[in-house]
């Protein structure tokens, strides 16, 4: 029998939503501001940091090349910064400032009408992706979706452990499961990790390198459907 699709899994930040530019950015810069840092974040510099996975991590990028500000514990502050920042992004994500990308609903409900598994895999804080997931796709669709987030894994993308932990807790063979990304780093997780991969372009990674991607589409309504995620399935296994 051919190989049939297991599982559609996203990606949360520019996937899901827009949000790097018009949410984190701007949750990391307040947060800045409230702590009295003198640090903000313009939209290339923080386009600059989004090649580093996760927030805290990107924290700690941005005080090594640019200096520390004056603290005796490094790890406090920049885990007090983050949860800080959670608190104003999800404030944000709660009063509607960021919509949906289009086609995200859709491939949610027909993946879960067709009783697939649908999982949401990012680097960004556990609990602003279920807030991102819970307040915009809602509560019924989130209560049967899977969310692997945050420091669940020690290694951030492109590392793949994100993704060979979701399909090795879920059952799945990683080919049989289609990844939708926006960016090279994920993209190179996803690959790494065994799956199919679909790039979404979002705002910070239309000119990124994505060789390797089974497709890529400006957002998911660019001829994106589960009948094209399993052909993608079906079409890998056949290559190898």
């Amino acid at each position: 029998m051919p190989r049939d699709m297991g599982a559609l899994i996203f990606d949360c930040d520019g996937v899901l939503v827009d949000t790097e530019r018009d949410g984190h950015r701007i949750a990391f810069n307040t947060a800045f501001q409230e702590a009295g840092l003198g640090v903000e974040w313009s939209v290339e510099r923080y386009g600059e940091l989004l090649t580093t996975g996760g927030g805290k991590e990107r924290m700690r990028r941005h005080f090594d090349e640019c200096g520390w500000p004056k603290t005796d514990d490094r790890d406090a502050l920049v885990s007090g910064l983050h949860v800080a920042k959670t608190d104003i992004f999800m404030r944000l994500i709660e009063a509607g400032k960021l919509p949906l990308r289009p086609g995200v609903a859709r491939m949610v409900d027909a993946a879960l009408e067709a009783q697939l598994v649908v999982a949401v895999c990012s680097t960004s804080n556990e609990r602003a992706v279920e807030a991102v997931v819970k307040t915009l796709l809602g509560p019924e669709r989130a209560e049967k979706m899977n969310i692997y987030a945050g420091d669940i894994v020690s290694r951030k993308k492109p590392d793949p452990a994100i993704y060979t932990l979701a399909a090795e807790s879920l059952g799945l063979d990683p080919a049989d499961c289609v990844v939708i990304e926006d960016s090279h780093i994920g993209l190179t997780a996803a690959k790494a990790a065994g799956m199919c991969c679909i790039v979404t372009l979002s705002t910070y990674t239309a000119n990124e390198d994505f060789t390797g991607a089974d497709r890529i589409v400006p957002d998911l309504d660019y001829g994106i459907d589960l009948a094209t995620c399993r052909s993608i399935v079906q079409r890998k296994e056949t290559a190898v």
